[in-house]
């Protein structure tokens, strides 16, 4: 009866999460969904474990906090020796959460933690995760940005999409976020780092201009994750990721965070960083996004993370490599693929242009025309092209 009521609450979950994806727009705030497989993506490559604490300061419909929970729940069946069911993105999932035990269940719903500053988005959150079974979800509505928000040091692991709104008024920033800016891109990714306990790790969405810009907070920024965190990964996503909505690139960091603001930096935490350009997310890069019949590079993507060495991942001309901290930081802390990857042009011999001009007479009038006839001709390319072989003889 257990397994019975538990399929039917993971129905009905998904039903849930099925009409969230039809209401979906784009939000006032600069709001969009996360699709449910980048979700998937990124729960994998922090993979949180249970009993650690999990925020998203910018959470919607709760759905990181469900995919860290979904994960959870996964990695407990594997260790207690159930079979997970691979789902239509290649994730190892438990159809069915009988490891969740009524302690364990405690333990996570504990452990879950969301806030937004759109109310009907908190309702919608809190809803999601009633659906999953979590009867008292910890979301609430707040700014997190803001400057009666001070959860410093508070958790473990962070999965976001924060949104990329623009600006914020001066005034209204706390206090204790150190980056001169007003954008929230930057301010988001700076108190997620505050947010953070130390060895606390988080994978963020962030529009690709953070990886790029010249201005001193976003050099600072990505200093700031460089140099008192471990930067693990920068996956660049295609800017069809998040249609219809909007078609703005992406990419997720992954980092842990090894200093406070006010340690001394005894030795930098980045040694190497993964790069990885997605090409392909397993559905099409159009407004309709239609399910392909593979994963895209979705499982290679956390294959590659996974087993990544500096030895063998230095390559610069595949879609996945290794980068020196030292490199990046001679770069401006640039984290764009782009910026690493090695193009490498192939010389192609196209012969004398003597050859070259015989090829395009015969292609225009045959193999051993007349010459005499076709220079009588007033005009046209072929009478050119005699008069240019003549030229260079």
């Amino acid at each position: 009866a257990e397994e019975g009521g538990q399929t039917f609450q993971d129905i009905q979950g998904d039903v849930y999460e099925y009409l969230l994806s039809e209401i979906a727009t784009a939000g006032k705030n600069g709001q969009f969904r996360t699709p449910r497989h980048i979700i998937k993506l990124v729960a994998e490559l922090v993979a949180p474990q249970l009993g650690g604490k999990i925020a998203d300061p910018a959470c919607g419909s709760s759905g990181f906090l469900l995919g860290a929970q979904q994960y959870i729940i996964s990695q407990l069946a594997k260790k207690d020796g159930a079979e997970l069911i691979e789902d239509e993105d290649g994730f190892k999932r438990a159809a069915v959460s009988q490891s969740l035990t009524e302690d364990r269940k405690n333990i996570l719903a504990d452990s879950l933690f969301g806030f937004d500053i759109d109310q009907s988005m908190v309702r919608m959150g809190l809803m999601n995760l009633m659906m999953h079974g979590i009867d008292e979800p910890n979301v609430d509505y707040q700014d997190t940005l803001s400057k009666n928000f001070n959860q410093e040091g508070e958790y473990q692991y962070i999965l976001a999409n924060p949104p990329f709104t623009g600006n914020l008024d001066k005034g209204d920033i706390n206090s204790a976020l150190k980056l001169d800016t007003t954008k929230t891109e930057l301010l988001f990714i700076e108190n997620i780092y505050r947010m953070l306990r130390k060895g606390g790790t988080a994978g963020v969405i962030i529009p690709q201009g953070v990886l790029t810009g010249t201005n001193k907070a976003f050099i600072n920024t990505r200093k700031l994750i460089t140099e008192r965190c471990q930067l693990k990964a920068v996956v660049s996503m295609p800017s069809g990721v998040f249609k219809p909505y909007a078609g703005v690139s992406t990419a997720i960091l992954l980092f842990t965070k090894v200093y406070d603001y006010e340690d001394e930096i005894d030795q930098i935490p980045t040694n190497h960083t993964f790069f990885y350009d997605m090409e392909n997310d397993g559905y099409s890069l159009d407004d309709r996004r239609t399910k392909r019949d593979d994963f895209g590079d979705l499982q290679d993507i956390v294959l590659q993370y996974q087993e990544r060495n500096v030895e063998k991942l230095n390559d610069r001309n595949q879609k996945y490599f290794m980068v020196p901290f030292s490199e990046m930081k001679s770069e401006d802390y640039d984290l764009s693929f782009s910026r690493y990857k090695e193009n490498i042009f192939e010389e192609v011999d196209y012969g004398e242009p003597s050859d070259i001009i015989n090829r395009l007479i015969a292609d225009e009038v045959g193999e051993n025309p007349d010459i005499e006839l076709i220079s009588q001709l007033r005009g046209g390319i072929v009478k050119e092209l005699i008069r240019l072989k003549g030229e260079i003889g």
